[in-house]
């Protein structure tokens, strides 16, 4: 078994796309997480591939938000949108990652996901609240390469 099938169990994984959920109940913005085994590249040049093929760049609101994870590489990227990127503050997704980052090194994956979902969605809220309209525009599920 690799260390992607182990990274979260299905239960974590149900935690994750519920906090999701949560996270973008009062906001119009999008938050995906992608895990994948390994990347080839760069991590920032492969999450900028994987947040072009998730379509994270088509919200109406430019405000869709990205978790990358290379599991077996370790490597964690969080990419905003122009949007998103237009107003939050200049640390403000090194912090979120450190946040991440904090929990994985404790061993609870899920709840460093959480926690950095849940940061997220606050600022979309703070930003982008949720005044009708599209509705949910990506899905809430982990996507897996």
């Amino acid at each position: 078994m690799s260390k992607l099938e182990d990274f979260l169990m299905p239960q974590e994984e149900a935690e994750v796309i519920n906090a999701i959920r949560s996270a973008e109940k009062n906001t119009s913005g999008e938050i995906r997480v992608h895990l994948e085994a390994h990347s080839n590249m760069d991590a920032f040049e492969r999450a900028a591939e994987v947040f072009d093929f998730l379509h994270m760049n088509n919200t109406k609101l430019s405000n869709g938000v990205l978790i990358y994870v290379a599991v077996e590489d370790r490597t964690l990227v969080i990419m905003g949108d122009t949007g998103i990127n237009e107003v939050v503050a200049p640390d403000f997704w090194e912090s979120t990652k450190d946040v991440i980052v904090s929990q994985f090194k404790l061993g609870d994956v899920k709840q460093g996901l959480v926690d950095g979902i849940l940061m997220a969605g606050e600022q979309l809220k703070q930003h982008f609240p949720y005044g009708g309209g599209s509705g949910n525009e990506l899905t809430d599920n982990i996507s897996v390469g």
